[in-house]
């Protein structure tokens, strides 16, 4: 079983599925987010090589600040033009 603990500050573990995996990149939307951390953009610039060569469309977005969640109205948009998102998380 493996364990993941939200990094928002919960007072109580919340229980929620993981997402299912997509089968494949080929023809998918990934959306790429940088949080607004030093360097994190280095980090996403090298995954969309990645994901590119592996037939993703990449779209970047960028959250105005990494102290908080993500707007809501960021967060929508991802959802309603992407099929997947990776976060960078680095300094």
């Amino acid at each position: 079983m493996t364990t993941l603990l939200d990094p928002t500050g919960e007072r109580r573990p919340a229980e929620r599925p993981r997402a299912p995996r997509l089968p494949s990149l080929a023809g998918k939307v990934v959306a790429l987010l940088d949080i607004s951390k030093p360097r994190g953009d280095v980090f996403l610039d090298r995954f969309a090589e990645l994901i590119t060569a592996r037939g993703a469309t990449v779209r970047r977005y960028t959250k105005p600040t990494f102290a908080k969640p993500a707007p809501p109205d960021l967060r929508k948009r991802i959802a309603q033009e992407c099929d997947a998102v990776i976060e960078a998380l680095a300094d």
